[in-house]
């Protein structure tokens, strides 16, 4: 009898396990996270100054605001791309210090033009470096420590929209070393050279598996989609709506189809398109930026909306009129504190209790406005602003988690890019859209039913958010 030797396959090493993401990484990816959205508030109360500093007229004041998150929408897609194609970190890096850069250029623009195209740099710069937070991530931790992440995450996102609001205004009425408004830009420069100190130390390296060559037909298509929606809302108002705003509005909905169809055809022939149609074939990403929308929409209209009203119509200081947001900010620390435990009890049915929250507290916020105004401030609103963010607490943590959880590793950065652009394009519109209701109002009706009318239309938005939330899974890993 002979003994036949069957010659083993050679075992191919199993891949190393990424890296994981320390405490102090997570608190620089956070910190990271923050200055995007911190900047697209800390305007809102730092246009008066602006406008009269650089005799500015109010359409090329919206530019400033509309630049900045129209070039961030466009491109956050195309950035988680480039991270998962050459280096999470890298990329992370590049665009915190461009950010920095541009940030500087914000604070020195000797005039109004140049404040807008620093702005849109800015915008880019913040489209480069947000998409690697969420990941990395994704990519360095799993199970609770994700969750973990995420719900930090999803707090410090919240905490950052209205912090930048209240910040604003601080550090324009403390007129640092005679800054005044520049001092809104000039703060991120120290802050982020603390980032990258932190970055290169703590922040591990990541990258797709398989990484996809950059898709130019679906960039340049995503980016006509978004232009041709939110620059005729924006803009349209300030300048009478002229027929190219005409012209765009009734160009977008045939440029969407094209790039929805070109990205449909990319992902059946094998190929990783921009923002991958199959990807929404996952039913907690498709159902939570469905929540997503009506909720920033909502929110971003409220900000713009209550400082335009509070300094124009009651009257206030931008100190007085960021700091009446303070009860909002607070609860809504204290309660993303809370949430991990609530979910972890209650699971998703949280976030249909937060919009309930939300919604009480807009109503309050609305009465406040019917039966003091003009005597409209921090006592006031206070109720309602501490009731408002405790709802809001209970509802963008989770749902980043949510839209999120089941998205694969190798698909982190494109995932996280179009959460991130949906978030960031419902922003954009809410300032559009609710913002140029209040103002187009106010000559009519006056100040005050000008803005009651536009927070009786926002808490719309919020019931729409609860029913919304009603079809999310129950349960959340």
């Amino acid at each position: 009898m002979t003994e036949t030797t069957v010659p083993s396959r050679p075992v191919r090493p199993a891949a190393p396990p990424p890296p994981a993401l320390g405490g102090l990484g997570l608190f620089t990816v956070l910190l990271a996270a923050a200055l995007p959205l911190i900047d697209f508030f800390i305007v809102n109360v730092a246009l008066p100054a602006i406008g009269a500093d650089l005799s500015a007229s109010e359409a090329v004041l919206e530019l400033v605001v509309v630049g900045y998150g129209v070039a961030y929408a466009v491109l956050l897609v195309l950035g988680g791309r480039l991270g998962d194609l050459f280096g999470r970190r890298r990329l992370f890096l590049g665009g915190m210090a461009a950010f920095g850069v541009t940030s500087l250029a914000c604070g020195l623009a000797p005039d109004a033009w140049s404040l807008v195209a620093a702005r849109v740099a800015q915008g880019a710069s913040a489209a480069a470096m947000l998409p690697q937070v969420l990941a990395t991530i994704q990519a360095t931790t799993s199970g609770a420590r994700r969750a973990k992440a995420m719900g930090l995450y999803g707090a410090t996102a919240g905490l950052s929209m209205v912090a930048g609001q209240i910040l604003g205004g601080l550090l324009v009425a403390a007129d640092i070393a005679g800054t005044g408004w520049r001092s809104a830009f000039l703060v991120n420069v120290p802050v982020v050279l603390l980032g990258l100190l932190l970055a290169v130390r703590a922040v591990p390296e990541t990258r797709a598996t398989r990484p996809e060559p950059v898709d130019l037909p679906g960039t340049v298509l995503l980016a006509a989609s978004l232009l041709t929606l939110l620059v005729p809302l924006t803009e349209g108002r300030a300048a009478g709506w002229p027929p190219w705003t005409w012209l765009s509005l009734a160009a977008f909905p045939f440029v969407a189809a094209a790039f929805y169809a070109v990205e449909r055809g990319a992902d059946r022939a094998g190929r990783t398109p921009l923002v991958p149609p199959s990807l929404f074939a996952i039913t907690s990403l498709r159902r939570g930026l469905l929540l997503i929308v009506p909720f920033s929409i909502g929110f971003s209209g409220f900000m713009f909306v209550i400082a335009v009203a509070l300094q124009r119509g009651a009257g206030l200081g931008p100190v007085d009129a960021g700091l009446a947001l303070a009860p909002l900010a607070v609860v809504f620390f204290l309660c993303s504190l809370a949430g991990p435990r609530l979910v972890a009890r209650y699971g998703t049915r949280v976030v249909p209790a937060g919009a309930v929250l939300q919604g009480v507290g807009l109503a309050l916020m609305t009465l406040a406005a019917w039966r003091s105004w003009p005597d409209l401030g921090l006592v006031e609103l206070l109720p309602g602003a501490a009731v408002a963010g405790a709802g809001q607490a209970l509802q963008l943590p989770v749902v980043f988690r949510i839209v999120l959880s089941e998205v694969p590793p190798a698909r982190a950065g494109v995932g996280s890019g179009v959460m991130i652009t949906t978030q960031q394009s419902s922003l954009a519109l809410g300032v559009a859209t609710l913002g140029s209701l209040f103002l187009s109002l106010v000559p009519g009706l006056g100040m005050r039913d000008a803005l009651i009318t536009t927070l009786l239309v926002q808490l719309a938005a919020v019931a729409l958010t609860g029913l919304l939330s009603l079809r999310l899974p129950r349960t959340l890993d």
